[in-house]
C-alpha cells in the first residue's frame, strides 16, 4: 500500500474555522461513500463544532494518567487498527502527553500516512517552526508547540481558511470561540486587530508561496518556457556601473505597484570582457536589493542578452529593467546593444523598461565585441576580405598604374584588414591570392606566372612574410585577449564565492544553489560515498531537474577526492568552465566538512558536559547522599537494639533524624532526577492558566514557620505555567533564601504585575554575590563561596531557571538594597492565548467552526 494523503487546513489565528471547514469535508466524503472516521477533534465546547461531529465515526480516545490529572489523546493503535481510508486528526501542532508514542501529534499523523491512510488535519499559521521569532514580535508570545515547516509544505493539498480580523472579532465578541467571562481579555490582547491583520499577512504569504513552489515545479515538469505573469517579478540587468543603483530603486518602486510584486537582481559576468564591473560597485547594489527586500544573482554568459532573457523566464519574470546605453554614438555600428537586442527578443510575454541615467552616452569602457575570440561574423568577413577582396582590388587597380610598389602596399593593406578582421587563417589567404595577382597582373613577365626581375621576387616574398607576420600578431593578441577576459570573468566569480565565505554563507544548499544559477543548469548535487564499493549517497541537493544517483547520470560531474564528486544536470559544460566548477567543488567539500565538524564538536560538547555531570553526580552521591543515609542509617540501627531501652523522647528525637534525612533524601534525589530531565531536553511543560495565590503557598512547606513573609496581592493577573514546575522553582528558591538568610530575618516573597509580566521576587538579607559571580550560581553543582558540603549539591537554582525557562520565564539574580540577594522569577501573564491552552486542556488553540 503506498503512503496516504495529508490535506492541512490552514488559518491565520483560532476561529477563523479550520476545524469547521475540515468536518464539512469530512461530511461530503461520507456522503460520498468514503470510509471517513474522527481520530481526534476537540470541539472545546463550541456548539456549532460539536454538532458537525454528529453522524461521524470517532475512535474512542486514549486516556493518559500524569501527574495526577487523567488526559485524552489520540489511539494511535486504534486509529492504525481500524485502517480507515480517511482520518481527522485536529491541531496537527499538538505536543502529546508524556507516555504517548510520539512526542508531537504531526508524528502520530506521520505513522498514519506512512500506513496509507490519507489525513485532514489543521494548524495555526503561529504554530510553525520558522515563524516563531516574527510571531513573536507581533504578539510578545513565543509559542510552545510548533510543527516543522516541511511537514506542512510536504502537504498533498494547503487549503488557506480566511477571514478578515472584523468578522472574527466580533465571532469572539458573540461568544462563539471562548466563554463569555473571557472574551474582554482577549479582544483587548491576543485578538488586538493589529495583531489579526499581521499574523493574517503571514498566512496569506506563506501560502502564496507555496502556490508560487508549485506553479515552478509545474512549469519545470511540463517543461514550460512561456512566462505567466501569475505575479510581478521584475528582473534587473545590473553591469556593474553606478548606474545600477538607479534601476534597483526602479525597478523596487515598480513592484510596490502590484500585490507580492518580487525585484531580482542580476549581474552577467561576460567572459568576452564586454563589461568592466567595480566589485565594490556590486557589492553596493547587492546590499541595496536585498535591503529594499529583493534578491541578487550572478550567472556567466558569453551572450549577455540571451542568458539575461534565459534568467528572466527561468524564475517566471513579467518584467524587465534595464538601463540606457553607456556607449557612444560611433560605438553603435558594432550592433544595436544590449537594452536593444533584449527589447527585441524578449517577445510579448516580457515587458523591458529602458531607463535613463546620468551615465548615458558616457562610455563604456572597452569596445563591443562578439562572441569567444574574433567572433563568427568576424572571421566570416575576414575569409571575405581575404579571398574575394584581392581579386576585386585587381579589378580596381586595372583601371589605373600606380607602379608595382604603390600596388604591393595596396594588397598588404589588404592583407592587414583580413588580418584584423578574421585572424591567421584568412590573412594567410588574402596574402596567399594577393601574392599570385601580384605575379600574374602587375609583375613582368605580365600575364604570366614567372618573375624576370628578382628584386620582385624579394618583394613578394616580404609582402607574403610581412601579412603572415601581422595575421600572426593580430591572432596572438585575439587569443590573449579572450584569456585575459575569461580569467577576469573566473576571478570575479571565485573573488564572489570567497567573499560568500567571508560574510558567513557557507550552508551547502545555498552554495549549491549559487553553482546551479551560475553555471545556468537545472539542478546541483554533491554526491558521496564511503569506499569505492559502497553506494552514493546525497549529500545535499538543488534545483528542479532529474535525481542524480551516481556522477555518471549527470550531464557534469566534478571529482572532489576519491570519494565525493559535484554533479550537474541541465546541459554539457566546456572543459573551460571546469576549472572555476572545481573551485565550487572543492568549497562544496569544505562547507560540508565544516558543517560536520561542526555537528561532532556539539556532540563532544555534548558529552563533556554529560561526563561533568555524570562525574559532579559521583561526588555527590559520595558525600552528600550518603551523609543522610548514615544519619538514618544509625537511628535505625539504634531503634533496633535490644541493649538500651529508648525513652518516648529519645525515640521521638530518632524517629524525626530518620523523617529528616529521609526529606533530605528526597530533596537532593528530586532535584538530581530534574537536572537530569533538564539536560537530556525532557521536561515538557503543561502550560496553564493559574493564580499565584494557588502555587507559592504550597512551595513553602519544607521551610519553617515564620521564615518567609508573604506577599501576593490576588489582584495580580493570571500567569500560564505548568503548577508543578512553578512549585518546584519556588521551593527551591525559598529554600536557598532561607538557608543563607540570617537567623530571625524572615525572606521575603512579593509578586507584581509589569505590562504583560508578573515577577515574583525572592528577598532574603544573607551575604549576597558580588556582580561577577551571579551567573556561576545558576550552574550545576555550583556553591558560591564556603558552603558546607552539607548544604546540598549545588542544584537548586540550576533546576529553577530551567524550570523558568521551560515555562517561557526568566529567572535572574540581583542586590537586594542593603544588602542581600534578590533572586527575580519573571513569568508571562496569561490571556486566552492558543500557546497557553495546551496539553492540559488539549488546547494547541483548536480550530475554529464557521459561523
Amino acid at each position: 500500500m503506498g503512503r496516504g494523503m495529508l490535506r492541512i487546513y490552514l488559518g491565520a489565528a483560532p476561529g477563523v474555522g479550520k476545524t469547521y471547514a475540515m468536518l464539512s469535508e469530512a461530511h461530503r466524503r461520507v456522503e460520498r461513500g468514503t470510509d471517513c472516521v474522527v481520530a481526534f477533534v476537540e470541539h472545546h465546547d463550541r456548539p456549532r463544532t460539536e454538532v458537525m461531529l454528529h453522524g461521524l465515526e470517532q475512535v474512542p480516545r486514549r486516556r493518559l494518567e500524569y501527574r495526577g490529572g487523567v488526559y485524552p489523546e489520540m489511539d494511535l493503535d486504534a486509529v492504525l487498527a481500524r485502517r480507515p481510508q480517511v482520518a481527522l486528526v485536529d491541531e496537527l501542532a499538538h505536543t502529546n502527553i508524556p507516555g504517548s508514542r510520539h512526542a508531537k501529534r504531526w508524528q502520530d499523523v506521520e505513522e498514519l500516512l506512512a500506513a496509507g491512510v490519507d489525513v485532514i488535519s489543521t494548524v495555526d499559521i503561529q504554530h510553525l517552526e520558522s515563524l516563531g521569532d516574527v510571531v513573536e514580535s507581533i504578539t510578545g508570545v513565543r509559542q510552545q508547540e510548533t510543527v516543522p515547516d516541511e511537514v506542512v509544505r510536504r502537504a498533498d493539498q494547503v487549503e488557506l481558511v480566511d477571514m478578515s480580523p472584523e468578522s472574527l472579532r466580533r465571532r469572539m465578541a458573540h461568544g462563539n470561540i471562548y466563554q463569555p467571562d473571557k472574551v474582554d481579555a482577549a479582544l483587548s490582547n491576543y485578538f488586538r486587530p493589529g495583531n489579526l491583520t499581521a499574523l493574517r499577512e503571514l498566512a496569506l504569504l506563506w501560502v502564496a508561496d507555496r502556490v508560487d513552489a508549485y506553479l515552478t515545479q509545474y512549469r519545470s515538469d511540463h517543461r514550460v518556457s512561456r512566462i505567466w505573469g501569475s505575479r510581478e517579478r521584475i528582473v534587473v540587468g545590473l553591469t556593474g556601473g553606478p548606474e545600477g543603483r538607479t534601476l534597483i530603486r526602479r525597478a523596487a518602486r515598480l513592484a510596490e505597484k502590484g500585490a507580492g510584486g518580487e525585484v531580482l537582481a542580476v549581474y552577467i559576468a561576460r567572459s568576452d570582457g564586454l563589461t568592466s564591473a567595480s566589485p565594490k560597485e556590486l557589492a553596493l547594489q547587492r546590499t541595496l536589493v536585498e535591503d529594499l527586500g529583493g534578491t541578487f544573482h550572478h550567472v556567466v554568459g558569453d551572450d549577455i542578452p540571451a542568458a539575461l532573457l534565459a534568467f528572466a523566464r527561468g524564475v517566471n519574470a513579467t518584467q524587465i529593467v534595464l538601463g540606457s546605453s553607456r556607449r557612444r554614438s560611433w560605438q553603435y555600428v558594432f550592433g544595436p546593444g544590449v537594452g536593444a537586442t533584449v527589447a527585441r527578443e524578449s517577445g510579448s510575454d516580457l515587458d523591458v523598461h529602458i531607463v535613463t541615467h546620468d551615465e548615458v552616452a558616457k562610455g563604456r569602457g572597452l569596445p563591443v565585441a562578439r562572441g569567444a575570440r574574433l567572433g563568427r561574423s568576424r572571421r566570416v568577413w575576414g575569409w571575405i576580405a581575404g579571398v574575394a577582396g584581392p581579386p576585386v582590388l585587381a579589378a580596381l587597380l586595372s583601371a589605373v598604374d600606380l607602379g608595382l610598389a604603390n600596388d604591393m602596399l595596396l594588397f598588404l593593406a589588404l592583407t592587414v584588414a583580413a588580418a584584423l578582421l578574421g585572424g591567421l587563417m584568412p590573412a594567410l589567404a588574402s596574402a596567399a591570392v594577393g601574392s599570385l595577382l601580384l605575379n600574374y597582373f602587375y609583375s613582368p613577365p605580365l600575364h604570366r606566372w614567372t618573375i624576370a626581375d628578382p628584386k620582385n621576387i624579394v618583394a613578394i616574398v616580404i609582402f607574403v612574410a610581412v601579412g603572415a607576420a601581422v595575421a600572426s600578431v593580430v591572432d596572438l593578441a585575439a587569443r590573449r585577449t579572450h584569456q585575459a577576459a575569461r580569467l577576469r570573468a573566473e576571478s570575479e566569480i571565485l573573488s564572489f564565492l570567497a567573499g560568500n565565505v567571508l560574510r558567513g554563507e557557507t550552508g551547502l544548499e545555498d552554495l549549491l544553489e549559487r553553482v546551479r544559477e551560475t553555471f545556468g543548469m537545472e539542478s546541483a548535487a554533491l554526491l558521496e560515498r564511503a569506499s569505492d564499493v559502497e553506494p552514493w549517497t546525497c549529500a545535499g541537493r538543488v534545483g528542479q531537474g532529474r535525481p542524480v544517483e551516481r556522477p555518471d547520470q549527470a550531464d557534469v560531474d566534478m571529482p572532489v577526492g576519491d570519494h565525493m564528486a559535484l554533479a550537474l544536470t541541465g546541459r554539457v559544460l566546456p572543459a573551460e568552465d571546469r576549472r572555476v566548477l572545481a573551485a565550487f567543488a572543492a568549497q562544496a567539500a569544505v562547507v560540508l566538512d565544516r558543517r560536520r565538524l561542526q555537528e561532532e564538536a556539539d556532540r563532544a560538547r555534548t558529552l563533556a558536559e554529560g561526563n561533568r555531570i555524570r562525574t559532579a553526580l559521583l561526588a555527590a552521591v559520595s558525600h552528600d547522599l550518603r551523609t543522610p543515609l548514615a544519619g538514618i542509617k544509625a537511628a535505625v540501627t539504634s531503634l533496633r537494639s535490644e541493649d538500651v531501652e529508648w525513652s518516648e523522647e529519645d525515640r521521638a528525637e530518632l524517629l524525626g533524624g530518620i523523617e529528616e534525612g529521609a526529606d533530605r533524601l528526597d530533596h537532593l534525589v528530586g532535584n538530581l532526577l530534574d537536572m537530569s530531565r533538564l539536560q537530556t531536553g525532557t521536561v515538557t511543560p503543561l502550560i496553564r492558566e493559574i493564580d499565584l495565590d494557588e502555587v507559592v503557598p504550597m512551595a513553602l512547606g519544607g521551610v519553617p514557620d515564620g521564615s518567609v513573609d508573604l506577599d501576593v496581592p490576588e489582584t495580580l493577573p493570571m500567569v500560564g505555567v505548568d503548577p508543578g514546575l512553578l512549585e518546584r522553582a519556588m521551593a527551591n528558591l525559598v529554600e536557598n533564601a532561607v538557608k543563607y538568610s540570617p537567623s530571625g530575618t524572615p525572606v521575603l516573597v512579593a509578586a507584581s504585575a509589569l505590562a504583560d509580566r508578573v515577577e515574583v521576587r525572592v528577598v532574603d538579607r544573607g551575604p549576597g554575590v558580588p556582580d561577577e559571580a551571579k551567573g556561576r550560581i545558576f550552574e550545576p553543582f555550583q556553591r558560591y563561596g564556603d558552603a558546607p558540603r552539607g548544604a546540598g549539591v549545588g542544584l537548586g537554582l540550576a533546576v529553577a531557571r530551567g524550570f523558568a525557562e521551560a515555562m517561557g520565564g526568566t529567572l535572574d539574580a540581583e542586590d537586594t538594597p542593603g544588602g542581600g540577594l534578590t533572586m527575580v522569577l519573571t513569568l508571562r501573564a496569561a490571556v486566552p492565548r492558543p500557546d497557553l491552552l495546551h496539553v492540559a486542556e488539549h488546547a494547541a488553540e483548536p480550530e475554529r467552526q464557521a459561523s
